[in-house]
């Protein structure tokens, strides 16, 4: 370390599983205890528990519960230090294209206030990761709300692929591990560029969902990644009617959805999913590969539903040549503000915060080698990039505390392997002057050493939820 992941040069699928802590602070940072999270290696039986893929820099968000009771998250069903899980396959649903010849379950984690894990194997996300999970309370009793991308082969992806990726629905299992039988993947939503009037692209993948959000009945997800899709925002249509031509607006207070999408089997490698997604009117809608225009990078999404949307933007990862953090310094990456225009019924962009994330600014970390990295050429020091997963709370004085955790960019060969931090800003909720947001700054809460690195943020199981 950290002179491994420079193997990520030479193997795209490369990573190494590791296990995952949670750190119980104050707001402020203070820590108050820290847990491992039961995985294979720590569990009595063996089996059961759950693993991180330690540079996989989309995964281990972490979600309260609808009901404030749990907070929820994912990972893989493996040993410690094993080598490229986070590409496996699922075992029900095997690619034989897939460079990667191993097969893993995905794994749903819940935690209680009194520290009490379940853990739900799922077949999605096979040939890639789950990067969100949600635990819900409905009128069918708990269910589990995903984000996350599937396929690590050759395209046409099979009809599981298809299947398996973007947004599920998980019913959780109080069994162990080891008595679950996980069936196929159970898709709760899909996008197609179709819906704009545009060609298809490659099927299953303008469902590369990154962040995921709910608020009053409505689902929300992201995607910044890939050359396929919209990188944008979006939200699942529980009406079938809130966006005939792919972009629209929820209808809040709705029932929580409670089954997955009805689908074709014949059609999933040739037509994809049907749409039931709708692009958030005001975002983007601008295809992810378009040479015209700048296209943002959006992660984590953050809204308590009452016509404000926080959207981290992580930058763009660019990491080739010695502009590196020139290039980070004059990006997109902050904490961008929306705002509902209920009059006109599209959200508007009001400004992103950036001060204090000292964005392009390398910093040392100890442990670390100095100068650059002979692999790449390029400084080992990282510098932040952008955000990526967000949770916010209102404070009752008409302001809004957001905290996030930071992107890098540097010369190792993986910079999802980079320790980062996590840093909170205040914001005035009713402000969209960019004059007036201006003297707002991050602050960092947490910064991560060598070997480490902070991935997901959330409020405690038993907090209220806004």
């Amino acid at each position: 370390y950290p002179f491994v992941w420079n193997n990520n040069l030479y193997d795209s699928s490369f990573g190494i599983t590791s296990r995952i802590l949670l750190d119980h602070m104050t707001p402020d940072g203070v820590i108050l205890g820290s847990v491992e999270v039961p995985n294979s290696s720590s569990a009595s039986d063996n089996t059961d528990g759950v693993v991180t893929s330690f540079p996989s820099k989309s995964e281990l968000a972490l979600n309260l519960s609808n009901d404030g009771q749990y907070v929820t998250f994912m990972g893989y069903n493996a040993p410690i230090n094993a080598v490229d899980v986070s590409n496996s396959n699922t075992p029900g649903v095997v690619d034989p294209t897939n460079p990667v010849g191993i097969n893993h379950y995905r794994v749903v984690a819940s935690v209680d206030q009194n520290g009490q894990f379940t853990f739900t194997e799922t077949n999605a996300y096979s040939g890639n990761n789950g990067r969100a999970a949600m635990l819900a309370a409905t009128n069918s009793g708990y269910k589990i709300y995903t984000a996350g991308n599937a396929g690590n082969g050759a395209n046409p992806q099979p009809a599981g692929i298809v299947l398996g990726a973007g947004t599920q629905i998980i019913t959780p299992l109080p069994l162990p591990e080891s008595a679950q039988n996980p069936g196929s993947p159970t898709p709760l939503g899909s996008f197609n560029i179709t819906q704009l009037g545009l060609p298809h692209d490659k099927i299953g993948k303008d469902d590369n969902f990154r962040g995921l959000a709910y608020s009053f009945g409505t689902l929300y997800y992201t995607k910044g990644s890939g050359g396929n899709g919209v990188n944008t925002v979006y939200f699942l249509d529980s009406t079938g009617s809130a966006c005939p031509n792919g972009v629209g607006l929820p209808v809040f207070f709705t029932t929580p959805p409670t089954s997955g999408l009805t689908y074709d089997a014949s059609k999933l490698v040739t037509d994809g999913l049907p749409s039931n997604m709708c692009i958030l009117s005001g975002f983007p809608t601008t295809l992810a590969n378009s040479t015209t225009s700048a296209v943002a990078n959006p992660f984590g999404i953050w809204t308590n539903g009452s016509g404000v949307i926080y959207l981290a933007d992580e930058g763009d990862g660019y990491n080739q040549k010695a502009d590196l953090y020139t290039h980070a310094a004059q990006g997109a990456g902050g904490l961008q503000k929306w705002v509902l225009d209920r009059v006109k019924g599209v959200y508007v962009y009001a400004y992103t915060l950036k001060m204090g994330l000292n964005l392009g600014v390398p910093y040392t970390v100890d442990g670390y080698p100095a100068g650059d990295n002979p692999a790449t050429g390029l400084p080992w020091a990282p510098a932040t990039d952008g955000l990526r997963n967000i949770i916010g709370r209102g404070n009752g004085d008409g302001t809004m505390t957001i905290w996030a955790i930071t992107s890098t960019i540097s010369g190792n060969g993986d910079p999802g392997a980079d320790p980062n931090k996590l840093v909170k800003i205040i914001d005035i909720f009713s402000n969209t002057d960019p004059a007036v947001a201006a003297s707002e700054r991050f602050i960092p809460v947490e910064e991560a050493g060598a070997g480490e690195v902070l991935r997901g943020v959330s409020l405690t199981p038993g907090s209220r939820p806004f």
